[in-house]
């Protein structure tokens, strides 16, 4: 290998791993895909993956040509369209159908396309997301409604972030106090009461950060202690700003509307909450942005993730039916990565929205602070921790059992 063969493989190797970095790849998936590849075209690499930081050493066999690079980075956000299509340009590259220029090209052309759903699809998939969670946590008819429109207002504020950086420094305070005055003046104005807590925090679902916490555990449990405890820590921070945002916001309105009681919502049929997985299936695809060919499958993984949590949990302990959806949500993810030759990761994080207990992490904060309970529960912060080690134990075994072709 020549010097200017080593310089367009590690300039390949250095984009490639910036953009899996920001369409929020796990360190340790991202670390092992971009050994895959150096290793294809022959070098030694060490790659350090945390979620600000992306580094990068490259050399050849007899250390005739080194690299090394360290940068500065963003937290990633999912966008499976993106990371699928990276993927595929990758496998192309590997497999000698395009040569490593167009590969570079191509690249730079996935890294300008905006979400295949655009803005109004992804503001529907917003209000549809946090209704359908409003089903799943038990609330009635007006309280799911309700949880659709704050979550509409929530993906302005969102849009509003894009574009100010100003405003996506505080997204999470201003988009939570934003949803809990508004709740407060909806419930004053509104002939029946119902749970402004519950509204609340249906309405901030796609902020609170169950996702993150839960991939923090996997980076930890995989030794890439930098990165997990990195990421654990930036996810209880925007867990305790979007708390702090929302209670401002509802002391506010207390003060000018007066306290009104938490009012328990009706209980609805069971098949509501079937009713619910399938609304929030359909609202992550656009906010994911799935490519299409692989929706059928992100949507039956939140099927498949829920059924085997709510059936196992009648036979186990509270929390322990997370492992077995956790399970069998890593063993179809897996199957998928091999028929459809893509990332499992596509399939799996919407499942996995279902099973993380980022939720319940919130409601037991808001239970320490103002000793209000959102929902009747026991024992929250004891069963949240046992969820978030189920979780992570669920998708380590099924990697055992079945493991995915693909590091991503």
């Amino acid at each position: 290998m020549n010097t200017l063969e080593f310089i367009q493989i590690r300039r390949f190797i250095l984009k490639l791993g910036k953009m899996l970095h920001k369409y929020g790849s796990p360190s340790f998936r991202l670390e092992a895909y971009l050994t895959e590849i150096a290793t294809h075209f022959g070098l030694h690499a060490s790659f350090n993956s945390t979620p600000t930081t992306l580094s990068i050493v490259l050399w050849s066999d007899r250390h005739e040509d080194e690299y090394n690079h360290s940068a500065r980075m963003q937290p990633g956000e999912l966008d499976m369209n993106s990371l699928s299509r990276t993927d595929e340009l990758a496998y192309q590259l590997l497999s000698g159908d395009i040569s490593l220029a167009e590969a570079d090209k191509h690249l730079d052309e996935i890294d300008v396309m905006p979400s295949p759903y655009g803005k109004s699809l992804t503001g529907i998939a917003f209000s549809l997301s946090t209704s359908a969670f409003a089903m799943l946590m038990g609330a009635g008819w007006s309280e799911i409604i309700y949880s659709g429109l704050l979550g509409g207002m929530v993906y302005f504020w969102t849009l509003w972030a894009l574009r100010s950086k100003r405003v996506n420094l505080m997204l999470e305070p201003v988009a939570s106090f934003s949803v809990g005055f508004m709740a407060c003046v909806i419930n004053h104005y509104s002939s029946s009461g119902f749970n402004i807590w519950l509204i609340i925090l249906s309405s901030l679902i796609i902020l609170v950060p169950g996702l993150s916490l839960t991939i923090g555990l996997a980076e930890l449990s995989s030794r890439n202690l930098v990165s997990g405890t990195a990421r654990v820590m930036d996810a209880t921070m925007q867990l305790f700003k979007l708390y702090f945002g929302a209670f401002l916001g509802v002391s506010l309105g207390y003060q000018l509307f007066g306290q009104q009681e938490l009012a328990m919502a009706v209980t609805l049929p069971f098949w509501v909450n079937w009713l619910g997985v399938f609304m929030l299936s359909v609202g992550l695809v656009a906010i994911f942005r799935t490519p299409m060919k692989h929706v059928p499958w992100a949507i039956t993984s939140t099927f498949i993730a829920y059924a085997a949590s709510t059936w196992s949990s009648s036979y186990l302990e509270n929390g322990l039916g997370a492992f077995v959806g956790a399970f069998a949500l890593g063993v179809f993810a897996n199957i998928f990565s091999r028929i459809a030759n893509a990332p499992s990761t596509i399939v799996a994080m919407p499942g996995l929205i279902v099973l993380v207990p980022g939720s319940k992490t919130y409601i037991g904060l808001n239970s320490f602070i103002s000793g209000q309970d959102i929902i009747k529960t026991d024992h929250i912060a004891q069963e949240t921790f046992l969820i978030l080690m189920s979780l992570v134990a669920g998708l380590i075994f099924a990697n055992v059992v079945i493991p995915s072709r693909k590091s991503l």
